[in-house]
């Protein structure tokens, strides 16, 4: 009877799993197409990635109705109930990320018909790649049970935190030399925002993982770059 309920707690673990990596992949491509959408102000294909958020938000509600059925039926405890509730968490945080990805859509639309920051669009795109590599690595620490990945994943949020440091400063220079610039700069400013969001979210990810896989969170507060919130400051 114990091997037959064990049986079929992982059946039932397995298509979590492949629920999370599904989401996974479609967020993945939300960020990269939202990034793209920006850089080559393609409005259809920005409209593409607010119109698959639904399909996004509709795995995160199935997950958490097939995860309250198994805590349910199986009654897990221990690690097993560890990982229903990491699944949990990965769906939420990838569905915030989804929300970040429409949120630049979202603001695309109205750039495309104001004049290009220089420079600004592509950097964009190298951060939101950026974050794209950390969650694919993320979820491949996941699958893999790879809390030396995650951790490589938890350091690198810095990296991202950086990217948006300089891009801030830059959005500043832009908008002092010519106010015309004003309004390009705050979107793109949220955009950059928002990008920095899913790093930490991704590196929230992250730390989950290494909970599930050693049963602590990590120690030592991750390394932080944002550094924005001082800035002239004496």
């Amino acid at each position: 009877m114990n091997e037959h309920i064990s049986s079929a707690y992982d059946r039932d673990l397995e298509a979590l799993i492949t629920l999370i990596m599904k989401m996974g992949g479609l967020v993945e491509d939300a960020i990269l197409n939202a990034a793209q959408s920006l850089e080559k102000r393609d409005v259809e294909l920005a409209e593409a990635v607010r119109n698959g958020d639904k399909a996004i938000d509709a795995l995160e509600v199935e997950i958490n109705d097939e995860a309250a059925r198994v805590i349910a039926l199986r009654a897990p405890v221990s690690k097993d109930l560890r990982s229903i509730l990491t699944v949990l968490r990965l769906a939420a945080s990838l569905e915030r990320i989804g929300d970040y990805s429409k949120n630049i859509a979202k603001r695309t639309s109205v750039l495309a018909d104001m004049q290009p920051i220089n420079g600004a669009d592509a950097a964009l795109r190298r951060m939101a790649k950026e974050v794209q590599v950390m969650l694919k690595d993320t979820l491949d620490a996941y699958i893999r049970g790879d809390a030396e990945l995650a951790e490589d994943v938890r350091q690198r949020d810095q990296e991202v935190d950086q990217m948006y440091n300089a891009l801030f400063r830059e959005f500043l220079t832009f908008m002092m030399e010519d106010p015309r610039h004003i309004t390009a700069c705050m979107h793109l400013h949220f955009m950059a925002k928002n990008v920095e969001r899913m790093g930490d979210l991704t590196t929230n990810m992250a730390e989950q993982v290494i909970y599930l896989v050693t049963g602590e969170m990590p120690d030592e507060a991750r390394p932080k770059s944002d550094k924005t919130a001082f800035i002239g400051e004496v």
